[in-house]
Parts: C-alpha cells; structure tokens; sequence
C-alpha cells in the first residue's frame, strides 16, 4: 500500500529540509509507549539505512524501518492548523483504538 503525504505535509517537510539545509527525507516510525500501547516518531533522515523502506510522495522521501512498516502500511501524513496548534496528523487506517489523550494507539 505505501505511506504517503498531503501537498500540505510535504511542503512543510520541505520547508523543514530546506531550512536544515541537508536531509534525505522524513522517518515515520513507531515506539512503544503510553496508555495504550505505540506512538508515532517522526524524525528528519541524513542517512537512509540498507533495511529502510523508502516511499516517495509529492517530492518528499518517506522513510521507514521494517518493524514500524507493518504498523504504518497505507497511512496518510497531513498537516494542519487547529485553533493555536498546528502539527502533523496521521490518518492510519491500521488504529483500532486511541487513548484518551490522543498520543497513542493500538492495532
């Protein structure tokens, strides 16, 4: 399936790599943590390893390491404003449920 981004996303990543002036593209990943289990890592790329799985998507390089691969199969990165916050936000279609507080899930 893949894992692709927004036009609105990627011109904020672009912006961001621009702004650092190197970068290859952007690690999504997943840790465990909170109440319900796994949260989402997101992280800027300057060297892609031999095990990543790399996706392109409106310019921008995706990069994904082989365990957070199966729990991020298929989502969407998008970004948006939302009153005084603003930030990226994950449409998986793989979450099955999300804590309270919206900083984790399951699958």
């Amino acid at each position: 399936m893949g894992i692709t981004l927004t036009d609105t996303a990627a011109e904020r990543v672009k912006s961001f790599l621009a702004n650092r002036g190197k970068g290859e593209g952007l690690r999504l990943g997943v840790k465990t943590t909170g109440c319900s289990g796994m949260a989402y890592v997101i992280e800027f790329v300057d060297a892609i390893e031999g095990d990543d799985t790399v996706f392109e998507s409106n310019g921008v390089k995706i990069i994904i390491d082989p365990k957070s691969l199966l729990y991020l199969d298929g989502t969407e990165l998008d970004y948006g404003k939302e009153g005084l916050n603003e930030g990226f936000k994950f449409n998986n279609p793989n979450v099955k449920d999300t804590c309270g507080c919206g900083e984790s899930f399951t699958v």
